[in-house]
């Protein structure tokens, strides 16, 4: 999952900074209202929330606009829109598997959008099921890797159920099961020490490694359906090695 991994925490950095910054806020608004529309606007009582804030933080969304995503999702304001999450299926160039995940108040709007993006950029949509069974479920956390060893991040998550701790370069990456994943993030704060994101996410089961080309369409791929309003989040089974992600970057 390295190249994977490594790919998609190099490309958050530098959209917090560059010229889509905007849309980025927008999806991860969007999660601050769904959570707290499903589990009410406590953060202190509903972990999801707490974690949907954090990470709007860390990607310095303004205050201002996580304060009025939270009362519009639990209701204290008017306006909010009524999400429901989809997911789809399909294949991408090199016969790469792609799980596309939208947060979206208009189904046929996300369809065309997500199938627009797909057919546009060599992929394919595929029946339920025929791709979500390469990737499991589980819990995320990042962390800035500043002076911490690896050893000094597994003392503390060990006991919090973490299954393995991965070094992404700039990061440390600690996999969970998915109810472990607030156990996780707890012991790190509990540590005294900072992280960037707590997600439930889909790693794969088998990869597809790619040479520069394969690489380049993917993320083309990747980017294009990113891009749409309607798609929260985009997993993939590709790998990449650190040489080729140098020449694609």
């Amino acid at each position: 999952m390295s190249g994977h991994s490594k790919w998609a925490t190099t490309k958050h950095k530098k959209a917090v900074i560059d010229a889509r910054r905007g849309k980025m806020f927008a999806k991860l608004i969007k999660n601050i209202e769904v959570a707290a529309r499903t589990g009410g606007g406590d953060p202190d009582a509903n972990p999801t929330l707490y974690d949907a804030i954090q990470k709007a933080k860390k990607s310095s969304v303004p205050n201002d606009n996580i304060d009025r995503a939270l009362k519009r999702g639990s209701g204290a304001d008017a306006g909010g829109a009524e999400y429901q999450s989809i997911t789809y299926e399909g294949y991408g160039p090199n016969g790469v598997a792609v799980l596309i995940e939208c947060l979206t108040d208009n189904r046929n709007r996300a369809a065309t959008e997500v199938r627009t993006a797909m057919t546009r950029n060599g992929g394919t949509m595929a029946d339920p099921g025929s791709v979500a069974y390469l990737f499991a479920r589980k819990g995320v956390v990042l962390l800035p890797k500043g002076e911490l060893s690896e050893d000094d991040v597994l003392m503390a998550v060990l006991d919090a159920g973490a299954e393995e701790v991965n070094d992404l370069g700039e990061s440390w990456e600690v996999v969970s099961e998915p109810g472990d994943v607030v156990d996780v993030r707890t012991a790190l704060q509990q540590n005294e020490i900072d992280y960037d994101s707590a997600d439930l996410t889909f790693i794969p089961s088998m990869q597809v490694e790619l040479d520069v080309e394969g690489a380049k369409k993917i993320f083309r791929l990747i980017e294009a359906l990113e891009d749409s309003d309607e798609v929260q989040n985009v997993w993939s089974n590709f790998d990449v090695s650190d040489e080729v992600m140098a020449e694609v970057s």
